[in-house]
């Protein structure tokens, strides 16, 4: 990334933190609220480290450090992994037959029953654009003019439990 892609993407993203906090006024239930500031915390998340990175930019062209270059190089390589999670976040361990939802602690997926022992992994389901309200467009819009990935998805548990 370059130092004007840099300030464009910050632009950007200073630009959708403030639509989305517009935007917040008509929420109509505490659900929408709370995706809002999610997405508005994971907005200012990214300006955070945008300016990290441009901090960096200009550190670099000032002197000839290599510790600046390498730490430039990893900031840039997380923030290529950045994603905004909106509401759930589920990590499995097929080794472990663990999982783990919104970083809190590993649960096993194995049961045991008279039919015998069983592995049973919850799944994410995306939110419909319906349960997103007016959020929907501005999150394709993000997406779109940021390359910057927005999930909006819930745990879901399958058998009813």
């Amino acid at each position: 990334m370059t130092s004007d892609h840099n300030l464009t993407l910050y632009t950007k993203l200073a630009g959708f933190r403030l639509v989305v906090l517009a935007n917040r006024f008509g929420c109509d239930s505490g659900f929408s609220r709370e995706l809002h500031d999610r997405l508005i915390e994971g907005l200012e998340a990214a300006i955070a480290r945008t300016l990290v990175i441009m901090e960096l930019e200009r550190n670099r062209l000032v002197g000839d450090d290599e510790f600046i270059a390498y730490r430039l190089q990893g900031e840039t390589e997380i923030f290529g992994r950045f994603t905004i999670n909106l509401l759930d976040d589920l990590e499995i361990d097929d080794d472990t037959r663990e999982y783990r939802i919104n970083g809190g602690n590993w649960i096993n997926a194995l049961t045991a029953d008279d039919g015998g022992v069983e592995v049973e992994f919850p799944t994410l389901v995306r939110l419909t654009d319906d349960e997103l309200g007016s959020l929907a467009s501005i999150i394709k819009s993000i997406c779109q003019h940021t390359q910057i990935p927005v999930d909006a998805a819930r745990v879901v548990y399958g058998r009813g439990r």
